[in-house]
């Protein structure tokens, strides 16, 4: 009886000093935020803010076992996510995933991806600088180039 006690003060004393470490998130203010997946993740274009183009973002979400769930689209949106922010994004636009597909190295694979943009600041719009879009824009031709 005393080893169960000792063995449940100890287990509460490692989650106690685990818990701060795992709760620690930016608490950061985006300029545009999905609602529903709480995270500036879109799957359509941005048309009322104009923005330029950092990057394309890709992202395999992997299922853990067979067994597992496949990713829910929050999961996927906070790993398109993950790669944007990297990039200094403001937001990730033209939000794509397909399939899970069984792999050689998993259970199974999401892909995804996204076009990572940067919204124009007031300076740069007064100075007159134009917004990219993403009609016309090739993301697997894309070389880092703006319009």
């Amino acid at each position: 009886m005393k080893r169960i006690k000792i063995l449940v003060a100890v287990g509460i004393a490692a989650m106690a000093v685990a818990t701060p470490t795992l709760a620690k998130k930016k608490d950061v203010a985006h300029v545009m935020v999905n609602e529903e997946m709480g995270v500036p993740v879109f799957p359509h274009d941005i048309t009322d803010k104009p923005y330029k183009i950092v990057g394309v973002v890709t992202a395999g979400v992997r299922k853990a076992t067979i067994f597992s769930k496949e990713p829910s689209q929050k999961k996927i949106y906070d790993e398109i996510w993950e790669r944007g922010e990297k990039l200094g994004a403001d937001a990730v636009i033209g939000a794509k995933y397909g399939d899970s597909h069984v792999t050689a190295l998993s259970w199974g694979n999401t892909k995804a991806g996204g076009v990572a943009v940067k919204f124009l600041t007031a300076e740069e719009i007064a100075a007159g600088a134009k917004g990219d879009t993403l009609e016309g824009f090739d993301p697997a031709a894309w070389t880092g180039k703006t319009k």
